[in-house]
Parts: C-alpha cells; sequence; structure tokens
C-alpha cells in the first residue's frame, strides 16, 4: 500500500515541478540580469528600458513550466507515475537550468552594451540561443506528454 502511494506521490510531484524549477531558475537568472542592469543604470544616461526588459527575458522559463504542468495534469495512478515524474522533473530542470544561463548571458549583454550601446542587438544572441534550447525541450515535452496514459 505504501508503494502505490509512494508512486502516485511522485506523479504528483511530476506534474508541478515543471512550473515550480522554471519559476525558481526564472527568479534566480531574472536577478542575475537584474543587477547587471542596475550596475548599468548607474554608469549610463539613457537607454535603461532595454536593461530592464533583457534582465526579464529568462521569465519565460516559468511560463514554459506553465504550459507543460497543464498538458500533464491528468489524474495520477501507478501505471503512469513513473512518466509524469521522469517527464516533468527533467523538463523542469532544463527550465531551471537555462533560467539561469539564460540570465547569465543576458548579464554579459547588459555590461557589453553598456560601455559599447551599438552591440546591443548581437549582445542578445547568446540569450536567443539559450532560449532556443529550452524551447527543444519544451516542444519534447509537449509531444511526450501525448503518450502518456490518462487512467
Amino acid at each position: 500500500m505504501n508503494d502505490h502511494f509512494s508512486l502516485l506521490g511522485l506523479g504528483w510531484i511530476g506534474i508541478y515541478a515543471p512550473v515550480a524549477l522554471g519559476a525558481i531558475g526564472a527568479a534566480i537568472g531574472c536577478t542575475i540580469a537584474g543587477q547587471a542592469a542596475i550596475g548599468a543604470m548607474m554608469e549610463v544616461n539613457s537607454g535603461y528600458g532595454r536593461f530592464v526588459g533583457l534582465s526579464a527575458l529568462p521569465s519565460s522559463m516559468s511560463i514554459y513550466g506553465i504550459v507543460v504542468m497543464f498538458i500533464l495534469n491528468r489524474p495520477v495512478s501507478p501505471e503512469n507515475s513513473g512518466a509524469l515524474f521522469g517527464l516533468g522533473v527533467l523538463s523542469g530542470l532544463t527550465f531551471l537550468l537555462a533560467a539561469i544561463y539564460q540570465g547569465l548571458c543576458c548579464a554579459s549583454a547588459i555590461s557589453g552594451s553598456k560601455a559599447k550601446p551599438e552591440i546591443f542587438g548581437l549582445a542578445l544572441a547568446p540569450a536567443a540561443i539559450v532560449e532556443g534550447f529550452a524551447v527543444f525541450a519544451f516542444v519534447f515535452a509537449l509531444v511526450a506528454a501525448g503518450g502518456i496514459p490518462k487512467p
């Protein structure tokens, strides 16, 4: 009986892990980029909006997590709990790490473009590449979730 409840618990963790881990990563990534934005605003006299906007870019990972959570949301059974856990936790970890690394990319873009404003657009490329990998994981999770049985 305890094994049954343990399996169900893992399934429920899997359903909610993408949004929880994505939100944690987004908070960390936005903090990293936000600190760089504040530092840049102390050194320049204009263009603050682009720094603030760029510091919010990692927040997209929490949105991906919310969508994956809704796609995974179904009754949990011993038959589907392993798949829910695996897909939910692994996609959530992907969103967490992508948000953190995207925050680092955004911080670098902010730092570089405060000294050389003309590179701002090109400096976004690394953050966009990280976003692309998160989108790959997002699409994979959406497609794979279709194969998880609904009891």
